[in-house]
């Protein structure tokens, strides 16, 4: 048992932080501090970022534009000046990295952590996961399992041993090394790719197990392909079937109290480079569906966009929750719908009303508008 321990290193130490006294607030000396909070980040760097792995934002791109010069995203322009940083969302580079420090990104919302390679002096940024620290050292288990590690372990290949000695915070290893239960971030969707998923402050997703112990196949062949799927769970209640050989880093990414902040004046959005969003029932007839008409009034619409699409989730439960969009028991479907039509004498919603064409017995076809539940 000792030969088997020996090499052994301690996993970086647990910083329990109370998250309820972790916003800073001021005293109301202006109008535009009085509703200010920030997140309580005195870890972070107070100097400028590495410059060989930043490059400047700079461009018509900056605005919501594409190559043409049209806007592709609105609400976007101005804000202070950037650069942006360069982060390694693959890191296929083995050995060990010490943390330099944890810094600020203008970019997103997570903080991000300058990593030196031990062996190398190579500097790389990463997406900090919460609790890292500067002094904290990690590894990237992409590659496989390291020679080093192999023999402290006295060649014994025991999974719940290797995951011990890996499952670290702020370690990426691929999936099928990671325990079950445990929390990760930075998810990759295929193998060999970069880390897609739970990249921004305080998200991850939880490895609930693999995709063949949810349901047995009596084929040997399907068990075999279906084992080669793990099961994430993330904050939404989505459950992702993600190759076992895709990359996940341990831990929740950084700057978990990030939602709670309050920027207290509308200047601090122009400097991030948000402009103002203008309601529709605030425009005129010919900018927006809502607009126009005599008071602050859209209508009796359902609200859409200024592309006039309707909402996905507003659409969704109006026609789940409304009875009179309830189909009857006894009511047999239609074969054929041809056109949108909605009855003057008809209260129910636009969704549910469709004129269609049934083809009788003696071949003529018969024109009959019925209500439908459109599923």
């Amino acid at each position: 048992m000792t030969s088997a321990f020996s090499g052994f290193e301690a996993p970086p130490p647990t910083r329990e932080e109370d998250l309820s006294a972790m916003m800073r607030t001021y005293k109301p000396r202006t109008p535009g501090v009085r509703h200010l909070k920030r997140p309580i980040n005195d870890h972070l760097w107070k100097g400028r970022a590495h410059l060989p792995l930043t490059y400047p934002r700079k461009g018509h791109g900056i605005g919501g534009r594409n190559n043409s010069g049209r806007i592709m995203v609105r609400h976007r322009g101005g804000g202070h000046k950037r650069r942006i940083r360069v982060v390694d969302f693959t890191r296929m580079e083995a050995g060990k990295h010490k943390v330099e420090r944890i810094e600020h990104d203008p970019g997103r919302s997570a903080h991000i952590a300058l990593l030196t390679n031990e062996a190398t002096q190579d500097k790389s940024y990463i997406v900090a996961a919460e609790g890292m620290r500067a002094g904290d050292v990690v590894q990237s288990y992409r590659r496989g399992i390291p020679q080093d590690l192999l023999k402290s372990m006295g060649g014994i290949m025991d999974p719940a041993m290797i995951a011990a000695k890996t499952a670290w915070r702020g370690n990426c290893l691929p999936l099928h090394m990671i325990p079950p239960g445990a929390l990760v971030y930075n998810i990759g969707l295929r193998p060999g790719m970069h880390g897609q998923l739970c990249r921004s402050a305080g998200t991850f997703g939880q490895l609930v197990g693999s995709s063949d112990t949810n349901r047995q196949s009596a084929d040997d062949t399907q068990r075999q392909k279906k084992s080669i799927y793990v099961n994430i769970k993330l904050q939404s209640g989505e459950v992702r079937k993600i190759h076992r050989l895709a990359c996940a880093t341990i831990g929740v990414a950084s700057n978990a109290n990030y939602n709670r902040r309050q920027l207290g004046k509308a200047g601090r959005s122009r400097w991030l480079g948000i402009r103002p969003t203008v309601r529709g029932v605030a425009m005129n007839a010919c900018d927006h569906p809502h607009g126009g008409g005599r008071g602050k009034s859209k209508g009796n619409v359902i609200p859409i966009s200024v592309w006039g699409r309707t909402p996905v989730s507003n659409f969704l439960h109006l026609r789940r929750s409304d009875p009179a969009c309830r189909e009857p028991a006894n009511f047999r479907r239609p074969k054929a719908a041809t056109k949108l039509e909605r009855s003057p004498t008809s209260t129910r919603p636009w969704w549910c009303l469709v004129s269609v064409t049934k083809g009788g017995d003696d071949g003529i076809n018969r024109e009959a508008d019925r209500d439908v539940d459109r599923i």
